[in-house]
């Protein structure tokens, strides 16, 4: 199996190739972030149903039952799918092509052998094909080359992500994967609350839409690609969007306002091809947050502090 262990940090991951991957993962994410959803008290924003980026890839982190607990791993330098519990039980079997409803009844009868009796809301969410997770015998693919380039990206975003959450007073979320939207983001909340979303998000109900947005946000991500974007992309928006926030300019040139899904873009490839990547996504989550808050009147002077030094406490005068 190719190993891509010493491959380049941002690596190619041109959408059309491996799209059909692609739509089998998120619907593969989704039933392991249901698992977690299933298990834990509702957290803000639906903090409580994400996955967070790991070493070796994406993880859910310890999940409660009862007086156990366990966590839930997809492993792509291995390509394995591991669940392991409190107990020293554990489960595993290998990520290869399958279909939603194998993969699904694999895990179901894992936890049930495993004593975690756990049931999940059996349908995928944001996406335009619903159909149940134990029906879904259309999305069987997995190219592990491409897994691992994903996963190689988010690992570069999340490092950076992290990075730029450091240079925030306020409120901000975790860096967190979300199966729903498949998509790796970081948000901001000015701490002022937002007018009540419409909803209308594809298979998602309005109250979990409209908890998600209750307060105002400027939020940025990575996502792979998908419906009005064909290709990787970061993202960054706010909500609700301040009169003038869209004409801002931001940086690096590469970035743009697409009306069309009401955000700011940056294609993938303009960072992986930059002289320095880091630099270049770390000036457009700077810059579009800017743009936010800006337009939005937040109050910076409050919010904003100096970046995170390591070892080195932040400066209280």
């Amino acid at each position: 199996m190719p190993d891509l262990a010493d491959d380049e940090p941002w690596p190619e991951l041109p959408y059309a190739a491996w799209r059909e991957t692609s739509e089998t993962l998120q619907r593969w994410t989704q039933v392991i972030g249901k698992i977690r959803l299933a298990q834990t008290p509702w957290l803000n924003h639906s903090w409580h149903v994400t996955l967070y980026v790991t070493a070796r890839g994406l993880t859910t982190a310890a999940i409660p039952y009862g007086e156990r607990t366990f966590h839930i791993d997809f492993d792509f330098l291995d390509h394995a799918l591991r669940i392991e519990a409190s107990d020293g039980r554990r489960w595993e079997m290998p990520l290869r092509a399958q279909s939603v409803a194998d993969f699904y009844a694999a895990v179901m009868k894992a936890l049930d052998d495993l004593d975690l009796r756990v049931r999940i809301d059996g349908r995928p969410n944001e996406v335009a094909d619903a159909t149940p997770f134990r029906e879904d015998r259309v999305h069987a693919s997995y190219d592990p080359v491409f897994a691992q380039r994903f996963w190689r990206v988010l690992q570069q975003s999340d490092r950076i992500f992290k990075d730029f959450r450091t240079a925030f007073l306020g409120k901000s979320s975790p860096v967190h994967f979300f199966g729903g939207s498949f998509d790796l983001a970081v948000t901001r909340f000015s701490g002022r609350p937002a007018p009540l979303h419409p909803g209308g998000v594809p298979h998602l109900p309005d109250a979990v839409v409209r908890e998600a947005y209750s307060h105002e946000v400027s939020s940025a991500g990575f996502w792979p690609g998908g419906g009005a974007i064909t290709y990787p992309a970061f993202y960054s928006y706010a909500y609700p969007e301040p009169q003038g926030y869209r004409s801002t300019a931001v940086r690096p040139e590469q970035a743009f306002f697409s009306t069309e899904l009401g955000e700011f873009v940056l294609p993938y490839d303009a960072v992986r091809t930059a002289a320095d990547p880091d630099r270049a996504l770390a000036s457009f989550l700077q810059s579009t947050y800017e743009a936010a808050a800006n337009a939005a009147g937040w109050d910076r002077a409050a919010l904003d502090c100096a970046p995170g030094q390591v070892g080195i406490p932040r400066s209280i005068n």
